[in-house]
């Protein structure tokens, strides 16, 4: 909860660097934006003090000379990867991003769906952008890359992919999430570009992991954690370091493109302007961490949540055990354990106690209330109520909702709606919460609290209905669950 990141500072020097970076070319940048250009809540979550819109406040500076191209991989439209803070799939969110940046005042130009050999899922998405009148390119995949630079950088490499059409002089590429292609698209620009004699440049803006901290620092470790399924590692920068003889951070994917983009910048300039993947950044974020140790412990945490979600979701199926293995091994290496996020133990001892579902949370103070499952209420839709009966410095035996109001609710969810579970839900809890608090002081007060809920951490010692995660997201909390259904949960007591 302790601030570490100046967000004021980084907003000044950011987009003043970035403005420095534009200079440096001639006809046409392209700018990739690695990591979310708006919500980026990992960010937030491990540069406590950095705001999750950052880095769109920066963009609308820029928003008379910008264009914005959307990227998506078309295997992450096949397989409806999701993206795991919004829980909605990738190719929802292009349009979902689209939309935000318009609104903003932002133009955003077309979409290019990249890793392309014909998928049908990939092809059907295209022609639902084609019926909103959506510009829509495809790229290829190439063979041998990023490593078989002679074809790449050809008329069967780049060549081969849709030219895309843009009309000012800085195009932004980002995307829903990373291993999109993002990088390849602004390289298949330059080539294009070149061919019709345009100069161009490029330049990538990634906040993670940060260049300028140690390679084993937590924050950039939490970079490793979010990404395991691309399975992308920090590494040193060799170039940077033969160039300049100083010692920088960067991962995997962008050092093995280096080659290709030193090709490409070769023939069109005739020398490349970069001299390692480093030099291609204009990432500010590690000049304004001030307090180095609150931005360190907020990062172990992030670790460990990284770690629950993975465990939850190989037991759902959607993750690999190499995963798993990887999150363990950044644990191992910062000397952390489950144990270290303080409302998973409570939530784990209470709940050895009283042999029933348990909840936890640890408010803004470091207060941890913590629930358990009852006849009339889940034990999320619990801790909920205790929590902002808490903050808003009510006794906890007060009933906000009572007993003759929850049982009608119970009626109508099993013999009219054919559920099997009574117990009410977030969603539930609230609505009543909410009817209650137009004549009810007690209630009011609770619900003026729920907003001090964002950024609280919680643990339950069961996986969450979809209905209990979507609430907790919506009110900002950042949520771990112990890999157990609440089927497997039932039949082990």
């Amino acid at each position: 909860m302790k601030n570490g990141f100046d967000n004021d500072k980084y907003l000044k020097i950011q987009s003043e660097h970035i403005k420095e970076r534009i200079a440096q070319f001639g006809d046409k940048l392209y700018l990739e934006f690695g990591g979310k250009l708006f919500d980026d809540f990992h960010a937030s979550r491990v540069l406590p003090g950095f705001q999750p819109d950052s880095k769109l406040k920066m963009l609308m500076q820029l928003a008379d000379v910008a264009e914005i191209v959307i990227v998506i991989s078309a295997v992450d439209i096949e397989k409806n990867k999701v993206r795991g803070d919004l829980g909605i799939t990738y190719d929802k969110d292009v349009l979902r991003l689209r939309d935000e940046f318009q609104n903003r005042g932002l133009m955003v130009g077309s979409v290019v769906i990249t890793h392309y050999k014909g998928q049908e899922a990939a092809k059907a998405f295209r022609n639902r952008l084609k019926k909103m009148n959506i510009k829509t390119y495809y790229h290829y995949t190439i063979e041998g890359y990023p490593s078989n630079v002679k074809l790449i950088a050809s008329d069967d490499g780049f060549g081969k992919n849709d030219y895309i059409e843009t009309s000012r002089p800085l195009v932004v590429i980002t995307a829903p999430g990373p291993g999109s292609g993002k990088m390849a698209t602004c390289l298949s620009q330059l080539y294009h570009e070149n061919k019709r004699g345009v100069k161009a440049g490029y330049a990538k803006f990634e906040t993670f992991p940060i260049w300028n901290i140690p390679l084993k620092h937590p924050v950039n470790l939490a970079y490793e954690a979010a990404t395991t399924d691309l399975n992308d590692v920090n590494m040193i920068d060799p170039w940077h370091l033969e160039a300049y003889g100083k010692t920088t951070v960067n991962y995997n994917r962008d050092i093995e493109i280096f080659p290709v983009l030193d090709a490409i910048f070769k023939g069109i300039y005739g020398s490349n302007p970069y001299k390692s993947p480093t030099d291609m950044g204009v990432n500010m974020a590690g000049y304004c961490i001030f307090d180095d140790e609150a931005c360190r412990e907020a990062s172990r945490q992030e670790i460990i949540r990284r770690y629950y979600n993975t465990l939850n979701a190989f037991v759902e199926g959607k993750a690999r055990e190499d995963e798993i293995q990887k999150l363990e091994l950044l644990m191992h290496q910062e000397n952390i354990t489950t144990d270290s996020r303080a409302v998973t133990t409570a939530a784990k001892e209470r709940a050895a106690k009283e042999k029933t579902i348990c909840a936890a949370i640890e408010l803004a103070d470091g207060t941890i209330i913590t629930s358990a499952t009852s006849d009339l209420l889940g034990t999320s839709a619990a801790l909920i109520l205790n929590a902002i009966k808490y903050l808003a410095g009510l006794d906890h035996k007060v009933k906000l909702i009572p007993k003759e109001m929850i049982e009608p609710i119970q009626q109508m969810k099993v013999e009219y709606l054919s559920g099997n579970n009574p117990r009410l839900h977030t969603d539930e809890v609230l609505v009543a919460l909410a009817m209650l608090s137009k004549t009810d002081e007690n209630c009011k007060k609770a619900v003026e609290q729920l907003t001090n809920l964002r950024g609280c951490q919680v643990h339950t010692t069961v996986m969450l209905s979809e209905v209990d995660r979507k609430i907790f997201k919506k009110l900002g909390v950042d949520l771990t669950c112990e890999p157990i259904s609440k089927k497997q949960k039932s039949l082990i007591g």
